[in-house]
């Protein structure tokens, strides 16, 4: 049976049916998957959630208390799993209230704004450009996500035409520092995917904007523009 939990009542040999949330909020990539290793236990815990969905025909359901005598001591009611690992809380100190981070995500999203918009410029005009200012943002964007993921994202996702370009490509730099995340990579690791996605597009500063913005199929004409822009890079 499929039935919504909360979080505090999950455990080991559960079968996670579905976590729901934007793709920040917690680092399981898998929308379904049995939850037998402790270690995936403590980070759901310790994710930003309320509630999840799981599924009691492929797992354990929540655990429920033992009807007893009234005369029986309580000491002699064995808990559902005797080796139930204890709840991980929340560190206070890795998690802050959207409010409390959307003042530093303001910041960091003004910065990227003007860092990428600069990289992009640079770019079109055929200029080298300082990737180190790339490698210090991704940075700064890791720590965001780490103490509140919503904050940053809900300002990337209030986009107009003239802004998809830089927030497309801040959005797919916070994808990047997620993903390597949970890949467990490490910190250098971490900063370099974030920064190819940060300047993924920056390929498209060399085609005309008439190519680029085209609503329509391309001619082969327009497709050699394509591929001799792409061939600066």
């Amino acid at each position: 049976m499929i039935k919504k939990i909360k979080i505090e009542d999950v455990r080991l040999g559960m079968y996670i049916h579905e976590i729901r949330g934007n793709w920040l909020e917690h680092p399981f990539w898998r929308k379904s998957f049995k939850l037998d290793n402790p270690k995936d236990l403590e980070k759901l815990i310790d994710c930003d959630l309320d509630e999840i969905w799981i599924d009691t025909r492929k797992g354990l359901d929540v655990a429920t208390t033992v009807d007893q005598n009234p005369e029986e001591p309580q000491s002699n009611v064995k808990p559902a799993i005797d080796a139930e690992p204890q709840k991980i809380k929340r560190n206070p100190a890795a998690s802050v209230s959207i409010e409390e981070e959307l003042e530093s995500a303001k910041k960091i999203h003004s910065k990227a704004k003007t860092l990428v918009t600069g990289m992009f410029h640079e770019a079109r005009m055929g200029n080298a450009f300082e990737i180190e200012e790339a490698a210090v943002l991704v940075d700064e964007v890791n720590q965001s996500l780490q103490r509140n993921p919503n904050a940053l994202l809900s300002l990337v996702r209030l986009k107009n035409a003239d802004e998809y370009t830089y927030l497309h490509s801040v959005a797919v730099c916070m994808l990047m520092v997620a993903l390597a995340k949970q890949l467990k990579l490490n910190d250098e690791q971490i900063k370099q995917a974030g920064v190819a996605g940060l300047l993924h597009d920056v390929g498209k500063m060399a085609i005309p904007n008439e190519v680029l913005n085209k609503a329509g199929k391309l001619t082969d004409e327009e497709f050699n523009v394509v591929r001799a822009s792409a061939a600066r890079f």
